[in-house]
């Protein structure tokens, strides 16, 4: 059997969930299987390392082309997952984040196209500095090396992981969740394709054949080959995988976002910005879960805002003064103020100033992205200075928190750590730095 067919055979083999289709039940050892993915991960991320622009573009059109020839079975796959899914009773923010439209499967296919049109950082070179040693010094883009990507539901992020990670000349191991391994199997057999038409090994883009849990556990202890972990999932696995993992994580726990709608902002265009952030998708982690409004427009803007959230089925629970302003509002407690609800559920509070607002996402956010809207140019930059969040927006909807969006053509996860890399994570987040030291047979002479 050649090397893609081998992978794509790979791919279709599920061992340890009984409820997938498959001819080689329990055969997998996961830890095993996993170190096996390593070291063929390190052996390929040499050779990625190496490769030039021009192929590894050339791998990002080719599974793009895969994957629109493949459309049909994709989405006939991507329909099993969704009917076990709802059988298994998955909540309809995971079914949101699970189902792949014909639009979404364009869109995967307009992703990988989108990052092969970025400039390539890999070997990017500083300007350089001279040193009074005569030394010229530059510092060089350079991958990270073998990517761990543990997901949950969203099977596009096979796709786009795979670009990305291609794009930045890193291997990339990647462990989809149960609820979607149909999915994953056919892009990821996609993905095998387009790689070996551009002559890259396989091993640059795996996918773990098994949903076995232990996988992951073996994953996150496999430091001599995986060099960092991104998990993108609900908040039990992130929270697992970082207290875990043996090699640094790239990670954001919750997507708590925040809409402030300031004193003498334009009501009826902060009034579309609002349901935008809240409607566009209830299942993205940039969806609006708090709203903040000065306690000046209170009166004025939350009838409308209730009326316009009732029509699209979304419950407000609001404090003391939202409710005194619309009646029926329901009464947010404590933990509303601090609840991803990735739902059709909004919270509610009027401030008395941006200092109160500022101060209520300090003590509640989860530094993921934040939006003020509002006419004042010194307001907007306190709120930007002040806001510590990996996305800051001027009036605008949180939900454009997206590396697409941002002109990363895909993202990977978006980031709230402080290091390595903070917000949507593209093609330049998967790569470091290293110094490039030039000199004219230069010698140090003896120490002193």
């Amino acid at each position: 059997m050649d090397e893609p067919a081998r992978i794509a055979s790979v791919s279709r083999a599920n061992t340890n969930d009984a409820s997938v289709p498959s001819g080689d039940q329990g055969a997998i050892d996961p830890v095993a299987h996993v170190a096996e993915l390593g070291g063929a991960a390190r052996a390929a991320a040499e050779t990625l390392a190496a490769s030039d622009t021009a192929t590894r573009d050339a791998a990002l059109h080719a599974i793009a082309a895969a994957i629109e020839r493949t459309a049909e079975s994709i989405l006939a796959a991507n329909a099993r997952d969704l009917d076990q899914a709802r059988a298994r009773g998955l909540d309809a923010a995971l079914l949101d984040r699970l189902e792949l439209t014909p639009a979404r499967v364009i869109s995967m296919a307009s992703g990988l196209r989108g990052v092969a049109a970025q400039a390539d950082p890999v070997g990017a070179l500083s300007a350089s500095e001279r040193q009074p040693s005569g030394l010229e010094i530059a510092r060089m883009r350079v991958p990270l090396g073998v990517i761990a990507v543990i997901y949950e539901s969203r099977p596009n992020v096979t796709a786009d992981a795979a670009a990305i990670c291609l794009k930045s000349g890193n291997a990339v191991i990647l462990r989809g969740g149960s609820e979607a391994v149909r999915s994953n199997r056919e892009i990821a057999s996609a993905v095998a394709v387009g790689l070996a038409e551009a002559g890259l090994p396989a091993a640059c883009v795996q996918l773990v054949a098994t949903t076995d849990r232990a996988a992951v556990g073996a994953l996150l202890a496999l430091d001599e080959h995986i060099d960092v972990v991104i998990p993108r999932g609900g908040k039990g696995l992130v929270a697992r995988i970082a207290e875990e993992a043996r090699v640094p994580v790239i990670k954001h726990l919750d997507g708590i976002c925040h809409v402030y709608v300031d004193a003498g902002a334009d009501r009826a265009r902060a009034l579309a910005v609002a349901v935008d952030a809240k409607t566009y998708r209830y299942g993205i982690c940039g969806s609006m879960e708090t709203l903040l409004v000065h306690a000046d427009e209170a009166a004025a803007f939350l009838p409308p805002l209730a009326k316009a959230m009732d029509e699209h089925g979304v419950e407000l629970r609001g404090c003391v003064r939202s409710r005194e302003v619309v009646a029926g509002m329901r009464e947010a407690t404590s933990t509303d103020w601090d609840t991803e609800y990735l739902g059709p559920v909004l919270a509610v509070r009027v401030v008395d100033d941006l200092d109160a607002a500022i101060a209520h996402i300090a003590r509640h956010g989860s530094g993921h992205t934040d939006a003020i809207l509002t006419e004042s140019l010194s307001r907007a930059r306190a709120f930007v200075r002040r806001v510590d969040s990996s996305s800051v927006l001027v009036n605008a909807a949180t939900c454009f928190a997206d590396g697409a969006e941002y002109g990363l053509g895909a993202e990977i996860g978006i980031s709230t750590n402080r290091l390595h890399v903070r917000g949507p994570v593209g093609v330049l987040g998967l790569t470091c730095e290293k110094y490039v030291v030039t000199g004219d047979y230069a010698t140090r002479g003896p120490g002193a």
